[in-house]
């Protein structure tokens, strides 16, 4: 992890007390351990199909991670899980553009970012996660959507594919998909919506920014639905087996499912750290304007990494958009301001903390 900022440890505890308490170990990088071959038993990247009965999304998606950089780059794996409520952003995303904090933090549900590229997407019980890792010289995005496609077309449900490869049944999105291509192995992994709680995902995921321009990748808006809309057929369990059965026929595959747990041997990573949550935030400007009894505001913040480049205040004769600069977006304490800060100041400040989402 790279040198801390002096307020560092304040901001990992609002942040964890803010995500799952659970989770602050984590994966190893070398030693996973599997129930198929009774409690304790290492598990080795070598299966072509993993189940995770694991919930916890930071152990899923480093599962995920591992098995991508460990596997051997020529077989064809599939990863299937679920993970207990939370958002997950894009690698190149805005969390406070693409996330309703404020619905977040009222919920308690944690938001991760993940590492492959693509939009934001809310995770529950409701909803089944797939991935499937293939050779890069043989990665076709169509191809591993296909492999889906049958498994849901298997459920009785009449869906198909759109332009972007997502899963859709009556014009509506069941499922998202992003990718990640590294060296000699790609991968496809998405969602399916089985019994997903469609009022929370719209919660979660409806954020009034506009003002707020980023240099990142902007989530594409679509009208959703669950699967279980369209065919007593479909649960978790039963989606899981489909998928199951068209990999095996897509790519030839005979092994079973390797069953893993995520509570032996756990390590810290990277994934609930401020420097990945925050630090990879894309360059973002955001102007905001309020009316006062004085006059109105005007407020032009630049980020990049996470941290204030710059703030103009118009309407406002203080240093106290000089004092943000360098300081954390929507971390920051009063104390670090550096100056004294009273009167009109300080209720615009309250006012900027408010709109920078400040953990406060």
């Amino acid at each position: 992890m790279q040198n801390e900022h002096p307020c560092n440890a304040r901001v990992r505890i609002r942040m964890i007390s803010f995500s799952f308490r659970h989770v602050v170990r984590m994966l190893s990088a070398r030693r996973l351990y599997t129930t198929t071959s009774g409690a304790g038993s290492v598990i080795t990247p070598t299966h072509s199909i993993y189940l995770s009965t694991s919930t916890n999304p930071y152990f899923n998606l480093s599962f995920e991670d591992w098995l991508f950089r460990h596997a051997p780059q020529k077989e064809p794996l599939l990863l299937l899980y679920r993970d207990a409520p939370c958002v997950v952003i894009g690698r190149n995303q805005n969390p406070w553009k693409e996330v309703n904090l404020h619905a977040a933090r009222a919920q308690g549900i944690p938001w991760v970012r993940r590492r492959s590229g693509g939009g934001t997407v809310y995770h529950d019980l409701g909803n089944t996660n797939f991935s499937i890792h293939v050779p890069r010289t043989t990665f076709d995005r169509g191809a591993t959507a296909q492999v889906v496609l049958r498994a849901v077309r298997a459920l009785g449900v009449d869906a198909d594919v759109n332009e972007r490869n997502d899963i859709c049944v009556g014009g509506e999105k069941a499922s998202g998909s992003a990718y990640k291509i590294v060296s000699g192995r790609a991968y496809h992994h998405g969602t399916m919506l089985i019994t997903t709680r469609l009022e929370t995902l719209g919660d979660l995921l409806r954020v009034d920014k506009d003002t707020m321009i980023t240099k990142g990748v902007a989530s594409v808006r679509s009208p959703v639905c669950n699967l279980a809309q369209f065919s007593e057929n479909v649960s978790h369990d039963a989606f899981v087996n489909a998928v199951v059965d068209s990999f095996k026929v897509e790519y030839g595959v005979h092994d079973e499912p390797c069953i893993v747990n995520d509570t032996d041997n756990l390590a810290q990573i990277e994934l609930p750290s401020w420097d990945w949550a925050f630090g990879q935030t894309p360059e973002f400007e955001y102007t905001i304007k309020k009316p006062f009894g004085w006059g109105d505001i005007t407020a032009h913040i630049r980020a990049r990494h996470g941290v204030i480049l710059s703030c103009t205040l118009q309407g406002l004769d203080s240093e106290l958009g000089k004092a943000l600069e360098g300081k954390r977006y929507g971390f920051i304490e009063d104390e670090e301001l550096g100056i004294d800060i009273s009167g009109r100041e300080k209720i615009v400040w309250a006012w900027l903390k408010e709109e920078m989402g400040s953990y406060d």
